[in-house]
């Protein structure tokens, strides 16, 4: 017996989309409203501007994206959020949480959860021409598995055990075993068959709103409205996504007006600009700011030095440092995963100096340590946050020297190369599942940039992607929580409260709960 996906996601609750949203849209712009309990924009008092069609902006972010542009293997979270309006996959976020079809128009899942049957939209076609066939599902999708034989390109799709075409418009994927959570990576993107096969490919070639048309590293990214779209079009004609990292260069293009649009600001940049020419919306950033540990390298391997540092941090003098606008965590879950987040983890480290000083002598650091934090130099709040806890630590004899990278060589060095002892940065959800934050911490797992190694988590982590039952899924994610904060793997401080700047003419933002840029919403109000 096959159930529709509105009744699977009912009865299993395959996401915990509507707890996401609780937490992801409790700010309150001005001059547009406040934001709706789905996250997107609620109309103001009067009625909402009236659409113009047409029209090009200029969006400023803080990094440049990865080099490699293929959407299998996006490493950081800024690229996945600017590819968003260029690729899609047989599924998409909606600005709401949920995932509706996309590359598909429909799909079942099968009452054991094993098997998902996809029916693809007819008309569907690629930027460079192409519409999209069931030959172009298959390669991505395998791609993605590793089908034959490869390494899955993403970790979630081990699971797969085949992936079948039994005809030109309908794909059915089966997994080895049950997983409430695997609908969720079907947001993979869906590109040309052999698009990818050579090592760069450019211009990459999606499904989404916008169309890829150039980029200058290191400067921008020039993104134009996509004519053929299957479905609502953009309003906006062209965005160029400029990469500024300095941020008094920032402020000072916004000031001058060749900036229309940025997230990201603190409430003092916000400040700073004034209400006359901008308008603004409040929301969480949805990740897990840290000053990760590398937990291989000495003093750092051991628990009992971890344990001290994470006594010795003041987390409620970070918070107010933020202007109250952050939200404590404890663990590696934001607090928009609501139902799994865990807040009883907050206090687990009540800030206790002397006990950290006895911790630290214990492990043989009576006089304490020297330790480098590595922050990327286009991240301000990373920054300030270094500067504090360098403060704090300096009670316990711990002297920290702060070493500031720019963006790429942080990706390169300390992401990829682990060549550090302790970073600040923000952790992301690549999608909408508690195991998208959790799985990066397996002793194997290439992302365990850390090099944190548990072999209890290991087991929990196996247990909870292979539970059968929410409520029992829900009990394991909240225990491996529990084992990175008991261990000490990281210092884990806020969710950041992320300020959107818009031109005062500019509306049609909407928040989702994850790492998302939706330029097809965008449109200058009619004059």
């Amino acid at each position: 017996m096959k159930r529709t996906k509105r009744a699977v996601a009912l009865a299993m609750v395959i996401l915990t989309l509507a707890a996401v949203l609780a937490g992801c849209a409790d700010g309150k712009p001005q001059g547009t409203g406040t934001p709706a309990p789905d996250g997107t924009q609620n109309p103001s008092e009067t009625s909402p501007p009236t659409p113009t069609e047409g029209g090009e902006i200029t969006v400023s972010v803080a990094q440049d994206l990865d080099e490699s542009l293929d959407p299998h293997k996006m490493v950081a979270a800024g690229t996945r959020e600017v590819l968003f309006n260029v690729f899609e996959g047989l599924l998409k976020p909606a600005s709401n949480g949920n995932l509706i079809p996309a590359v598909a128009s429909d799909y079942t899942v099968s009452d054991t959860v094993d098997t998902f049957t996809f029916t693809l939209r007819e008309g569907v076609r690629f930027h460079n021409g192409q519409e999209v066939t069931v030959g172009d599902v298959l390669y991505s999708l395998n791609r993605c598995a590793g089908i034959p034989g490869g390494e899955p390109l993403m970790s979630a799709f081990a699971l797969v055990d085949s992936i079948e075409a039994p005809d030109d418009k309908t794909i059915v994927i089966t997994l080895k075993e049950p997983d409430l959570e695997f609908a969720a990576y079907l947001t993979a993107a869906i590109i040309p068959e052999g698009y990818y096969d050579e090592a760069q490919r450019e211009p990459p070639a999606g499904t989404g709103p916008f169309r890829y048309v150039s980029r200058a590293p290191q400067e921008n990214v020039v993104l134009e409205k996509f004519a053929d779209y299957w479905g609502k079009p953009a309003y906006l004609d062209k965005v160029t996504v400029r990469i500024i990292e300095n941020s008094e260069t920032l402020m000072m293009a916004l000031k001058g007006g060749s900036v229309d649009f940025v997230m990201r600001l603190d409430q003092e940049q916000r400040n700073e600009l004034g209400t006359s020419q901008f308008h603004f919306v409040d929301s969480r950033m949805n990740l897990v700011q840290a000053v990760y540990l590398n937990n291989a390298v000495p003093p750092l391997d051991d628990i009992r030095v971890r344990q001290a540092l994470s006594y010795a941090m003041n987390r409620q003098e970070l918070l107010d440092f933020a202007g109250g606008d952050s939200y404590p965590v404890g663990s590696n879950m934001y607090p928009g995963l609501e139902k799994y987040f865990a807040p009883e983890l907050i206090d687990y480290y009540v800030f206790d100096v002397v006990t950290a000083k006895n911790m630290l002598a214990d492990a043989g650091y009576p006089d304490g340590f020297n330790l480098k934090i590595t922050v990327p130099s286009n991240h301000k709040p990373h920054i300030d946050t270094a500067e504090i806890i360098a403060q704090q630590l300096r009670t316990i004899g711990v002297t920290v020297s702060i070493e500031l990278v720019e963006w790429a060589t942080w990706v390169s060095d300390t992401y990829q190369g682990r060549n550090y002892e302790a970073t600040i940065i923000g952790l992301d959800a690549a999608a909408l599942t508690a195991r998208a934050m959790l799985e990066r911490f397996n002793t194997d797992n290439s992302r365990n940039f850390i090099n944190f190694s548990s072999e209890e988590y290991d087991a929990v982590f196996a247990q909870a992607v292979s539970a059968r039952s929410d409520e029992e899924q829900v009990r394991l994610y909240k225990q491996l929580q529990e084992i990175l904060t008991r261990d000490a793997a990281s210092l884990f401080i806020r969710d950041l409260t992320d300020v959107i700047a818009m031109k005062s003419n500019l509306h049609g933002f909407e928040m989702y709960p994850l790492y998302a840029l939706d330029l097809s919403t965008l449109y200058y109000a009619e004059q």
